[in-house]
């Protein structure tokens, strides 16, 4: 009778421990779990810090190197800048219909600095010219979806830029467009 004692004792303790075994497993899976997802947090925004350069300032601190500061240099600012156009109205090219259609647009341009803004005002009558020939030949299935619009940007830039050579322009902006 003391053997059948000793063995119920035995399978509770051997039943204890299975119990416990596997919430002690599934708590350090958890633990292993938070940890790796704590450290994957820190090292994306360590990343995205670095590739905005955001830690830029920290860097040249830990290296001794001086921080680049934005300076401006005799009225004309170091840094983006944008130049608003006016508004263009353009009749679209409708083939044979007989009803109208209009395209009302508004854009910016990107200049790299505030330097080259008088030398693109200089020539905004080209720049408005090459952009009213270049419109008015469009159709409206040439701007529908974000590939037309897409397309139309990347032809607006590339006639701006042929128009106020050799001045950069980073990029162009729209801020308006209907067509009715």
């Amino acid at each position: 009778m003391a053997e059948d004692l000793d063995d119920v004792d035995a399978e509770e303790t051997e039943d204890a421990a299975e119990s416990a075994g596997p919430s002690a497993k599934k708590g350090k899976k958890t633990l292993f779990i938070i940890i790796g997802a704590a450290v994957l947090v820190v090292i994306g925004g360590v990343a995205g810090a670095w590739f905005t350069g955001l830690l830029d300032p920290v860097v040249a601190m830990v290296t001794g190197e001086p921080v680049a500061a934005e300076a401006t240099e005799e009225g004309g600012s170091v840094g983006v800048v944008y130049l608003d156009l006016p508004e263009i109205l353009v009749n679209l090219n409708t083939g044979s219909r007989t009803k109208s259609t209009f395209l009302k647009i508004r854009v910016s341009l990107e200049l790299p600095n505030g330097q080259d803004v008088p030398k693109v005002e200089l020539q905004m009558t080209r720049i408005m010219d090459a952009f009213n020939v270049f419109l008015r030949e469009l159709r409206i299935e040439d701007l529908k979806g974000s590939a037309g619009m897409y397309r139309l940007r990347e032809e607006l830039l590339a006639r701006v830029g042929v128009a106020v050579a050799p001045v950069q322009v980073n990029d162009v902006l729209f801020k308006e467009m209907l067509v009715n």
